[in-house]
């Protein structure tokens, strides 16, 4: 009875040697402490000596446990990390396409559920941290690339563009809108021959087209980049 017995644990110890054989962090120190007791156990139960068999049997057993449980914490540790480099990489991605301040909430969010999965890793909360990286990439989803909204605008010869704030706040890249045409004299009359005459523009004014609805504004006007049209969800704050 007390061989069967033995023999039962011996056959467990080795079940679990081999799924920590198949693991990468396999080559551990308590997993040597269970290889060692599982080989002195089958030596004293060849020899007869049940009670010792017995004794380092259990000895195995508890090595093995701790082994199973520091694979278990070395491989969430590890796909932790995964997680995290996957969650950087895609943050500096969106960056680099200046995300926040053109999807200044959804870079926002990321940005915080980052420095969580970081705070929750060095705590050792290895599932947290996974579960916090992937809301990196959960809040990051939406972001793309977009062309900011021109800043300023050079005027141009009425003769070839028939500009004037009318018609320069009914462009798509402005305001889309010409009856919004005041915002862009309040905003450069100061600038003007005659403050009080908004007609009086001339060809390379340097216009400033201010925002209207906190929409993200920089750089001038190239007519060879492609704009979106102001009030496009492109463009929209809250996203």
């Amino acid at each position: 009875m007390m061989k069967k017995l033995i023999s039962v644990l011996l056959v467990a110890l080795f079940t679990s040697t081999v799924f920590a054989a198949t693991l990468s962090y396999k080559n551990n120190t308590y997993q040597k402490l269970a290889d060692e007791y599982t080989r002195k156990a089958d030596r004293a139960m060849d020899a007869g000596m049940y009670d010792e068999a017995v004794e380092y049997s259990k000895k195995a057993e508890e090595n093995a446990a701790l082994s199973k449980a520091y694979i278990e914490m070395m491989m969430a540790r590890g796909d932790a990390e995964s997680a995290l480099k996957t969650a950087k990489t895609k943050l500096a991605w969106a960056e680099s396409i200046d995300a926040q301040n053109t999807f200044p909430m959804a870079y926002t969010s990321a940005k915080e559920n980052y420095d969580n999965a970081v705070a929750a890793f060095d705590g050792e909360d290895y599932p947290k941290a996974i579960e916090y990286a992937n809301l990196v990439l959960a809040s990051l989803a939406g972001v793309r690339e977009v062309t900011p909204l021109p800043e300023y605008y050079i005027v141009r010869p009425w003769a070839e563009t028939k500009d004037c704030y009318w018609n320069i706040s009914g462009r798509p890249y402005v305001y889309n809108n010409p009856l919004l045409w005041e915002n862009l004299y309040q905003a450069n009359k100061d600038n003007m021959p005659d403050p009080n005459d908004p007609n009086l523009i001339h060809p390379g004014m340097k216009m400033k087209v201010p925002s209207l609805t906190g929409e993200y504004r920089s750089g001038t006007y190239d007519p060879k980049k492609s704009y979106e049209a102001y009030g496009s969800e492109s463009y929209k704050v809250n996203r």
